[in-house]
């Protein structure tokens, strides 16, 4: 046991993570290295810290979201604060950074729980959801690395297959650091697809919108995993799991269980959002005095308070997307910044509403079930279902049902465009184009990426490159 306690400090191992049940914890001073994974407790401390990192700015809590949106046509620039000025234009080298301490460490540290919670004293059942947490939140973060630094099964130019590196064994120190090559996508997507599926069998349920979300959860491995299937380009398995996901969230065909037109809107501003499969928490405690105002969705989206950043607007090409009566064109209120010509637009997403900047993150919502299965269903030729599930959502927006008569190219483009307009400024449109093969369309002046070119993939930081004779960088960048 004592290997395992070694690798961390003590304040690294217990920081307090986003769950508001962490409060019932015993106090972190009165913990000690001996006692911190004596039992299934202290695993589960450890694990808190890993929810800890998925809400850093380089992660969820900022760039996960504006970055994928900025790099494609959603957003646009309005105030230069040297922020994501690089990635609005795509220049070389400007993407998005997730080869770091933070992503790496979070895989430790479910590596190391996985690796040592059989033999801590402890409740099966508790034993049970830590493991489920665990092989979720490595699941989690091994797809959202394998997004970025790598193409897809099935989409590689010019045969390149690799993606990041694989860790399923804790590295204990710095005798048990190695230098590996990194994995194909093929291998990567394998070990994302085992671990959420041993997540599955482990973790309770939660109630769609209830305090389970902050939490891993059976109903949120299902639906991450019927993610994974869509962007892998595994249909049937897609809709299939999708389908589960619904079942499990108690969801209906028709929509029920969506939140009504009316209260869209309000439901940003609600915590738990009502739709929300899984949320990131984000209490006052969990940030510096400056946090808020410097990096929070909230100061870089809107300007509810007057010391915000409001950097980021919707792009007219997304507004032009809306049609007439979609609730969601109310996500965006017009309003006006200096410095900024014209008419710019406010976020309705992230207001602050839980004070001073600070709000919650939900990264997977109900929504993205039925589109989800929607492109499934296009993608294996039903069309009927395929048009079912867009029009249970529409239903639910303020929209009419999707006639008969949409079918082929045109319905895959309605549910491309019913996915930009659900998930905007929620960090889903670069890699929606970017799994399916398609240029990047761009806002503005900007040059559309087409999909060959060597930015669609995000470059291994050199000095990783250095250390590492055996890391290979992709494509363009060497």
């Amino acid at each position: 046991m004592k290997k395992y306690i070694q690798i961390l400090t003590l304040g690294g191992a217990l920081a307090l993570g986003s769950c508001s049940d962490l409060l019932d914890t015993e106090p972190r001073q009165s913990l000690t290295p001996e006692t911190a994974f004596a039992d299934v407790d202290g695993y589960q401390s450890l694990i808190y810290t890993v929810y800890g990192r998925a809400r850093g700015f380089n992660n969820y809590g900022q760039q996960l979201m504006i970055a994928p949106e900025i790099m494609a046509d959603n957003l646009k620039i309005i105030a230069n604060t040297g922020r994501y000025i690089g990635q609005e234009a795509n220049a070389d080298r400007a993407h998005i950074n997730l080869w770091r301490t933070d992503y790496w460490s979070g895989i430790n540290e479910a590596n190391i729980a996985l690796a040592g919670i059989d033999e801590a004293e402890g409740d099966d059942a508790a034993r049970n959801v830590v493991k489920g947490e665990a092989y979720f939140l490595r699941a989690m973060f091994y797809f959202d690395m394998s997004k970025v630094f790598g193409y897809e099964p099935g989409k590689e130019v010019n045969g390149w297959d690799k993606s990041v590196i694989i860790r399923t064994t804790p590295t204990l120190g710095f005798s048990d650091a190695d230098f590996r090559t990194r994995a194909t996508n093929r291998e990567v997507y394998d070990l994302i697809e085992s671990d959420l599926t041993a997540a599955i069998g482990l973790l309770p349920t939660a109630t769609l919108g209830g305090s389970g979300v902050y939490r891993a959860s059976k109903g949120s491995a299902e639906a991450l995993l019927s993610r994974v299937y869509l962007y892998e380009g595994k249909y049937a398995e897609a809709a299939s799991m999708a389908t589960q996901a619904m079942a499990t969230f108690g969801l209906g065909n028709d929509g029920s269980g969506l939140v009504d037109a009316a209260n869209y809107v309000s439901s940003f501003a609600t915590y738990p959002n009502p739709e929300s499969l899984f949320e990131i928490e984000i209490r006052s405690n969990d940030w510096s005095t400056v946090d808020g105002v410097n990096n929070s969705m909230c100061s870089l989206s809107a300007n509810v308070f007057a010391s915000a950043q409001f950097i980021v607007t919707a792009s007219d090409e997304l507004l032009a997307s809306y049609e007439e009566g979609d609730v969601r064109m109310d996500t965006w209120t017009e309003t006006t910044r200096s410095g900024a010509a014209g008419t710019v637009y406010r976020s309705n997403k992230w207001l602050g509403t839980k004070g001073d900047f600070l709000e919650n993150l939900p990264i997977m919502r109900a929504a993205e079930l039925y589109l989800i299965r929607a492109e499934a269903r296009y993608r294996t030729g039903d069309e009927t279902g395929a048009r079912a599930d867009l029009s249970a959502l529409r239903s639910k927006r303020g929209l009419a049902a999707v006639g008969s008569g949409v079918s082929g190219s045109s319905l895959f483009d309605l549910i491309m465009n019913e996915r930009r307009v659900e998930f905007a400024l929620e960090g889903h449109r670069w890699f929606d184009l970017k799994r399916n093969g398609m240029d990047i369309t761009k806002a503005g002046s900007f040059e559309t990426v087409p999909y060959s070119d060597y930015r669609i993939l995000a470059p291994i930081p050199n000095d990783q490159i250095i250390l590492n004779e055996g890391l290979e960088n992709n494509p363009g960048y060497n």
